[in-house]
């Protein structure tokens, strides 16, 4: 079985070394980069199944990075950032990471997000998600809300007939509102569910993937319940 490669754009040399030596020993091949500028190169010429980037990266920054990626592949990302209040990390999320982690981290719990993330790229059921039998609608695993298609079989998303682009984590998203549509889900049940957080997390990255999706199947297909979290409008 092929090692999972990661892409780390660091540009502490410290931090750099020592994390790229710590995911190498739990099994992961790391291509490090000091900057956004070859950490873009790296990603067109390596094409690695997962990218770290670090927000303050000179070159590039790492949001800007995140962006241009993410022009070009669905390839999951998650932003390193020494504040878990910066604005940076919605503007991060916002340009199309799939989760955060704050430094100084552990580790462990470092490679537990990779993991985490991983899983539900593999497959978009993933656990504790929705697998493609449930919830499908009387035509097998089409799933109809108004001009919103969902194939669940084939992993398709259509909007009035024409296609809809969506990263993993936004399948896996509106997979989870579409196999209880009416029914409100609170934030801390999508972190569960889709991020596959065991833990207490930031819903912040479940409001930015919310406002993500909702630009591309219509602001009004999934509503906001005040206090409680969202539901999908059947």
């Amino acid at each position: 079985m092929a090692e999972t490669h990661v892409l780390f754009v660091e540009d502490d040399d410290v931090i750099r070394e020592a994390t790229q030596l710590a995911l190498e020993r739990d099994g992961f091949t790391v291509t490090a980069m000091p900057d956004g500028l070859s950490g873009l190169d790296a990603f067109r010429g390596d094409r690695p199944d997962i990218a770290l980037l670090d927000v303050m990266v000179p070159g590039l920054d790492g949001v800007s990075l995140c962006r241009r990626i993410r022009d070009e592949s669905t390839v999951p990302v998650i932003m390193l950032s020494a504040r878990a209040d910066s604005i940076d990390v919605v503007l991060g999320l916002e340009a199309g990471a799939d989760d955060y982690v704050t430094k100084p981290f552990d580790g462990a719990v470092l490679v537990a997000r990779i993991r985490a993330v991983l899983r539900r790229f593999g497959h978009a059921g993933g656990p504790g998600g929705r697998t493609s039998d449930e919830g499908a609608g009387p035509d097998g695993g089409l799933l109809v809300f108004g001009e919103l298609e969902i194939d669940t079989e084939g992993m398709e998303v259509r909007r009035s007939g024409e296609p809809v682009g969506l990263t993993p984590t936004e399948m896996r998203l509106l997979l989870e509102f579409s196999s209880a549509p009416g029914t409100v889900l609170s934030r801390d049940k999508l972190l569960e569910r889709v991020w596959d957080y065991g833990w207490g997390g930031d819903t912040r990255v479940v409001d930015v993937h919310v406002q993500r999706l909702r630009t591309k199947i219509g602001q009004d297909r999934i509503e906001t319940v005040r206090g409680f979290g969202y539901k999908l409008k059947p």
